[in-house]
Order: C-alpha cells, then structure tokens, then sequence
C-alpha cells in the first residue's frame, strides 16, 4: 500500500524525465555558492531545497533542532541525530514539495530556500574517519565439473578520498613487467575503475562490540556512489610486496548521500551463498537486497561520452548488514560518518561486470571513434551512475566523475 501511494507523489517543482532526484529520493548533500556558506540540501530535480533557509523560515518548528544544525559542512552533525529524526526532516519536506501542498509553494521566501543545482559548488558530504573497501576474491565450491565461483571476503583501510569532479595524477609504483616475470619502477599501464556503492555509518559502536547481521541496517543511515580506483599491475599474482598500493591512490566518493528509506522500494533478494558461511554472517532476512542499475561511462579527450559497464547492485555478493558485522566482529568500532565500500558487482552469465579489467577478459572494449580499452588512458573522464526503478517510482545518485591525467 505504501508504494501504492507513493507511485501517486507528484511536486510542484519541474522534475526532468528519468531525473534521479525525484520526490520519492530527497537526498542529503552539502553545498555552497557565491552568497551561501556551507550548508545541508536536499536535491529535488534541478533544485536544491536550503535546509538552513527552510528552518529560519519556521518550517520545522515540529521538529526538535538546534538553530544551526543546517549550518555544517559535512553531514556528520545530521547523521548524529539519529535516523528517526533525519526521517522526520526528510518527511517534511516531502510534504512541503507535494504538488497539493502550498505552504512552500506560494511562499514569499521560496525564491531563497530553492536554489539552482547549477549554481551550487557541491562539497564533500562527509567527514570521513574510516573507509573500508571489501572486495571479492572468488573461491570454486563443488566438484563433478558442477563448480560454482563463490566470494570471500577480504577488507583494507582506504586513503585518498576524492569528491565527484576531483582529477587526479596516474599513479606510480612498482608495477609488473610488460612480460609479466618480474617488476619495475614507473606508471601503471593497467588503471582501472571498480563501479560500486558505498554504506554511511550511521550510529557509533564502542571498542570491543559486536553488531549482528539481524541489527545491521539500524547503523547504516545511508548509501553513496563510490568509485575504487584500481593499478591492476601493481596486484602482482601470487600476493603483492605492497598489497595496499594498487588502490590507495585514489577513491572517489558521490556528493549525495541517499537514505535507506528512499531505496525501500527496490528491496530484493540477495544470491545464494556459500554453503560454508559462518553462522554470524548468516543473512536470512527477506530482501535483504537492492535492485540498483549500476552504469559506467567514458569519455575520451576531445571524444563523446559512451556507455561501457552495467551491473545491478541485487548481484552483490554481501549484504550491507553483513559488511557492517564483518567490520565489527573483531570488536573494531565504527564511527558516523565511515564508510563501507560494497565491493565489485559482477554476474558474467549476464554479461555484468563493474570493471575494464573483467570486461577486457570477455570483450575487448572498442569506442565510437575506433580506439580500444583495455585499461583507461590519459584524459579519459569516468562517469558513474545509479538507480533503481520501479512502478514509475526511481531514485538514484546522481553522477560520480574523476577524471586521468599524466603521470607527474
């Protein structure tokens, strides 16, 4: 009944066909402009709804805040009001955007609380203490030629957090041979992208505490676009002397933070998994998934822009409340604000993969203008994008962009 009711939202602000800031998203951000100073927004079409303005104007008077709560810049201070309140700021202004409510609509201030998208500089959402990349490293299970490819886990701390926009220097290291024996000094051939999403902690644990896979979601306040950066030759087969160094580089993060809440309805069900699984990272709730387009894009210098990986977020291998348990297992804490990358989502019977390296071994990549891709070039620009879609509802991420340069 509530999607029933949600597919009939329509907003009195002009919201352009397959925008992923529909009324049934609303996610959080921080901006600023040349009058504005750093400060909470919601995206709304092609608009940023001021948080700050909204509350001087008495819009939230229902609603238990401190005067500069909007005033921030970094989400972390909203976060930490806890998910029943953010839900219940978030509901208020589903309501004053409602195409049947005029108090916003009609009022005399609303040239100030509504401000250009493209007006806007977009700031990074978050105060990012921790950020722990999963990745999936496949193990075969079976025999009788009946074997099945299953992940496992592996984490690492990341570093170098950029925000969509940012352009960045193509790293160098020690890096494999063109014949693939030994290892020398200088830039890697072989940069990658990795197409995922991230969760935003939402509530802090302490030292030595545990969250269950059951409890999970109640910690996680949101999600964002994320972009991995891989060297894959610096990722030696057989372990690596310097494991960490083929994606400390660089990882860039989406400017928007979009709610558990807003992707409710795309839940789906999440793979089958490995029949050894410990019983602490046991998932057996239903739709514990999410069905969320996953898309890359390039865009060479001076070439247009062209689509060259899609995946779907329901093929990931873990869900979000067993990333978060895995994190906290061992008794390290999570804090507001850190984030948890969800890892490469692949299904090769699909043909979905979310990086060059796992697309080039099925099918090479050949652009529009007849150059191919095995690994990004200089100049190229990677466009990432995510929603989900669904009885005329959609919500998605907006695009996270980066940017290759030479080598310094």
């Amino acid at each position: 009944m509530e999607n029933q009711q949600a597919e009939l939202l329509k907003s009195w602000v002009q919201v352009p066909k397959h925008s992923d800031f529909t009324i049934y998203n609303l996610p959080f951000g921080i901006f600023r402009n040349k009058r504005l100073s750093p400060r909470v927004g919601m995206a709304i079409g092609d608009k940023i709804v001021d948080l700050a303005a909204l509350q001087d104007e008495g819009f939230f008077q229902d609603i238990k805040l401190q005067e500069d709560i909007f005033l921030q810049e970094c989400l972390n201070p909203i976060i930490a009001l806890g998910k029943s309140t953010t839900k219940k700021v978030r509901d208020k202004v589903q309501q004053l955007l409602n195409e049947d409510n005029p108090d916003l609509k009609d009022h005399q201030s609303r040239g100030k609380i509504m401000v250009g998208l493209k007006e806007a500089e977009m700031m990074l959402p978050l105060s990012i203490g921790d950020c722990t990349a999963f990745e999936e490293v496949a193990s075969e299970v079976g025999g009788g030629g009946k074997q099945r490819l299953f992940p496992e886990f592996t984490q690492r701390k990341v570093s170098t957090i950029m925000l969509s926009g940012a352009s960045y220097h193509r790293p160098k290291n020690h890096i494999r041979t063109l014949d693939n024996v030994s290892h020398e000094f200088g830039p890697t051939r072989a940069l990658d992208l990795e197409l995922e999403l991230a969760f935003v902690v939402g509530k802090p644990t302490r030292l030595g505490d545990s969250v269950g896979v059951a409890d999970a979601e109640d910690y996680i306040f949101g999600v964002v676009l994320f972009n991995d950066w891989t060297a894959r030759d610096v990722k030696s087969h057989g372990g690596s002397r310097l494991p960490h160094a083929s994606k400390s580089f660089a990882s860039s993060i989406g400017a928007w933070v979009v709610t558990l809440d807003a992707l409710e309805p795309f839940r789906s069900p999440s793979p089958a998994q490995h029949p050894d699984l410990m019983p602490y990272l046991l998932d057996d709730r239903e739709n514990n998934g999410f069905d969320i387009q996953l898309e890359a894009y390039i865009k060479p210098e001076n070439g247009a822009e062209q689509l060259i990986l899609q995946s779907n977020f329901k093929y990931a291998a873990w869900t979000a409340g067993q990333l978060l348990t895995q994190q906290t297992i061992n008794g390290s804490n999570v804090e507001i604000g850190d984030v948890i990358a969800a890892g490469a989502v692949t299904h090769q019977e699909e043909e979905l993969y979310s990086s060059l390296g796992e697309r080039s071994n099925a099918n090479p990549l050949i652009l529009e203008n007849g150059s191919t891709r095995e690994y990004l070039h200089d100049g190229d620009t990677v466009v990432l994008k995510a929603y989900g879609e669904r009885e005329g509802i959609r919500v998605g991420f907006g695009e996270l962009i980066g940017k290759v340069l030479p080598p310094k």
